[in-house]
C-alpha cells in the first residue's frame, strides 16, 4: 500500500474520530482546507502523524481544544472591506430604518471584530439601542475574545483607515479605552450585542432576523454543506430580509439562488425574495 493511501485511511479514521467523540462533522468541510491546517498542527505537535493523534483526541479534552482552534479559521479584522460596510450604509440602513427594532446575525463571527464594526455603524446611523447583534461561531476559545472585546492597540490603528473609508464619522478611538498596549470596547458598545455557540451544520435557525452576515465561512465548506447553510439563512430571515456573503462566495450554483434576489454582486449582499 503506498503512504498515500494510508494517509487517506488514517485521515478518514481521525475526521470521524472527531464526529463520534466531540460531534464535530469536519467531512462536510473541504478537505484540502482541512488537511492544511492539520498538517500545521502536527507541526506544532509531538506527534508525527494522525494515527499517534487518536489517543489523545478520544481522551484529552485540552487536545481537542487546541485542535479546534488549529483547525477552525478565526481571520477577521474591524471594518474588514471598507466598501462593504459603505454600501451598507447606502443600501440596506435606509430599509433597515422602517423597522421599530432589527435583529442582525454574525453566522462564523470568529473574534467578535465584524460584531463590533456593525455596533458602531448602527449607533453612528442612529439606531441607538433599536437594534440586537447576535455573533455567533463553534470555536470556544475564539468567542472568549469576542466577548471580552479586547484587541492588540496596533490592530486597532491600522482598523482606523479602514473605519473611516467605510463611512465612520469620528475616530475609531472614540469607541475604547486603550492600556498596556491593548484597547477594550466601551461596555456601551457591547449591551446591545450577544456572543454564543452554534455550530451552522447541527444546530437550527435564529428567527426573525433582518440580515445575516457569513462571510468567508462558506468557502471551508462542501457544497452540501453549503447548501444547507443557505437554507438555513432562508428559514432564519425576515420577508425581505439581506443575507451578506463574503467577496470570494457565491450564490450562482446553490439550490435556493433563485430565493433571493442580487443587491450588490460586488459585495455579495443578497434580499431574501
Amino acid at each position: 500500500m503506498l503512504s498515500h493511501d494510508i494517509e487517506q485511511i488514517e485521515f478518514d479514521l481521525f475526521i470521524k474520530a472527531i464526529y463520534k467523540r466531540h460531534g464535530y462533522d469536519f467531512g462536510n468541510y473541504s478537505k484540502a482546507s482541512i488537511l492544511r491546517r492539520l498538517k500545521l498542527f502536527l507541526e506544532k505537535s509531538p506527534y508525527s502523524n494522525l494515527s499517534e493523534c487518536i489517543s489523545p483526541l478520544l481522551r484529552d479534552e485540552n487536545f481537542f481544544g487546541n485542535l479546534l482552534s488549529t483547525c477552525l479559521i478565526s481571520v477577521t479584522e474591524l471594518f474588514r472591506d471598507p466598501s462593504f460596510f459603505k454600501t451598507c450604509i447606502q443600501k440596506i440602513v435606509p430599509i433597515l430604518k422602517t423597522y421599530p427594532f432589527i435583529k442582525i446575525w454574525h453566522a462564523g463571527c470568529a473574534t467578535g471584530e465584524e460584531v463590533y464594526s456593525m455596533a458602531i455603524l448602527l449607533t453612528e446611523m442612529g439606531f441607538s439601542k433599536k437594534f440586537l447583534l447576535y455573533g455567533t461561531d463553534i470555536n470556544h476559545e475564539a468567542l472568549r475574545v469576542a466577548q471580552e472585546g479586547i484587541y492588540r492597540i496596533d490592530e486597532l490603528e491600522r482598523a482606523s483607515l479602514r473605519y473611516t473609508e467605510a463611512g465612520g464619522k469620528y475616530s475609531l478611538s472614540h469607541y475604547y479605552h486603550q492600556k498596556y498596549g491593548y484597547g477594550k470596547f466601551l461596555d456601551s458598545l457591547k449591551e446591545n450585542v450577544v456572543f454564543s455557540t452554534h455550530n451552522l451544520d447541527t444546530d437550527g435557525i435564529f428567527g426573525d432576523m433582518h440580515v445575516i452576515l457569513c462571510r468567508n465561512v462558506l468557502i471551508y465548506f462542501k457544497r452540501p454543506l453549503q447548501n444547507k447553510v443557505i437554507s438555513l439563512f432562508q428559514n432564519s430571515l425576515v420577508h425581505r430580509g439581506f443575507l451578506c456573503l463574503g467577496p470570494k462566495e457565491s450564490m450562482d450554483f446553490m439550490e435556493k439562488k433563485d430565493k433571493f434576489e442580487v443587491i450588490s454582486e460586488r459585495e455579495k449582499i443578497f434580499r431574501k425574495l
